[in-house]
């Protein structure tokens, strides 16, 4: 079996690496000749939207996937007409714009913060009155790690919100005072059969995600049936096939549906070490007509990002001589993730404990 994955980042990577165990070979397509995935697998030089490169890619494989939203759906549909692509460019079409994400998920029951549409400044104004201060402006299409959003906390403001996002269409959001911010990971098959990841507590500063906890501590079975429920709803509407990750704001007994993400996810890298089948050998599952493995989780598992630089690898594995370290190949840069450290316990206080040491040694990350 061969897949090809357009995107050639560390999801591209740790796909390939999956596939290894399964037999897949992974073929990916990116601009960048020096990619993370390219360090593991075969790999296409190319822009996403290259029809060339995309007939390659087609040529080349069985089946067909990508590793990151922003990929435009236009290449997709064309890669579609040569080979199966899944998930379906659908997905992309409604997680590359705010404004249809909100609507799907109310179509399929998810509850989401207030918002209105923003095409001008004077819809700006107009979006204030009807879903009030603080809140969030964000770019219908292109956002991700915190980038296309602006918070507005006086109106006297929103114009200088409006210019730092770029003056493009955009949706208003109610700022969420939220309890914390929670993650699903779905998989379905092509035959529909689905299976779900417990849900994980996340840290976010800046708007890149630092720390995942598995799973959310305190977590009543109701809620997870709840989440389980809408994702299920929300990939048989799409017919999806592969890993979808939903973000969710816990507020009170309430879940509000953030953002969802049509592919493998950070916040589910713990599952590599931490449960039976991790996502991306569970996407690869999925997109290559096999079984789905198991998702449950046994104990505890933390995962902290390596961000910006990479911290001293002889002094971390001296301290926790069992830490799992996975890193990306990636040329240090601010702000940018460089990889990332999992950590695994049968007690969720030694987890805490364990988790601390891991971030005392990632700046970036520090408490």
């Amino acid at each position: 079996m061969r897949v090809g994955i357009v995107g050639g980042g560390q999801l591209g990577r740790m796909l390939a690496l999956a596939g290894h165990r399964l037999g897949i070979t992974c073929i990916t397509l990116d601009p960048a000749a020096d990619s993370p995935a390219s360090q593991v697998a075969p790999a296409i030089v190319g822009a996403y939207d290259d029809d060339a490169s995309l007939a390659a890619l087609a040529a080349t494989s069985d089946v067909a996937t990508y590793e990151f939203e922003n990929v435009p759906a236009d290449a997709a549909r064309a890669l579609a007409a040569r080979i199966q692509v899944h998930p379906p460019p659908e997905a992309l079409d409604v997680a590359q714009d705010r404004l249809a994400e909100k609507a799907l998920f109310a179509e399929v029951g998810l509850d989401v913060a207030d918002f209105a549409q923003v095409d001008d400044l004077e819809g700006l104004e107009r979006a204030i009155d009807i879903v009030g201060l603080p809140a969030v402006v964000k770019t219908r299409r292109l956002g991700y790690d915190g980038k296309g959003q602006a918070v507005i906390h006086d109106r006297l403001l929103a114009e200088d919100a409006w210019r730092a996002v770029g003056e493009v269409p955009s949706i208003l959001e109610a700022h969420v005072a939220f309890d914390r911010e929670l993650s699903i990971l779905g998989v379905r098959d092509v035959e529909g059969n689905t299976a779900f990841y417990p849900l994980v507590e996340n840290e976010h500063r800046d708007g890149i995600l630092r720390v995942t906890i598995a799973p959310a501590p305190g977590l009543a079975t109701e809620r997870q049936e709840r989440a389980e429920r809408h994702v299920a709803a929300l990939m048989d509407r799409l017919g999806y096939v592969g890993v979808i990750a939903i973000e969710l704001f816990e507020r009170g007994n309430d879940l509000l549906a953030n953002e969802m993400a049509p592919r493998v996810h950070n916040s589910g890298h713990w599952t590599i070490d931490g449960a039976p089948t991790s996502q991306f050998e569970n996407h690869l599952r999925a997109i290559a007509g096999l079984p789905l493995g198991p998702t449950t989780i046994t104990g505890h598992a933390g995962m902290v990002n390596v961000i910006g630089s990479e911290p001293n690898l002889a002094e971390l594995l001296a301290a926790i001589p069992d830490a799992r370290i996975h890193l990306y190949g990636k040329q240090s840069r601010p702000g940018r993730k460089l990889g990332h450290i999992t950590v695994l316990e049968g007690d969720a206080e030694v987890l805490g404990t364990k988790l601390l040491q891991v971030r005392s040694f990632s700046p970036d990350v520090s408490p």
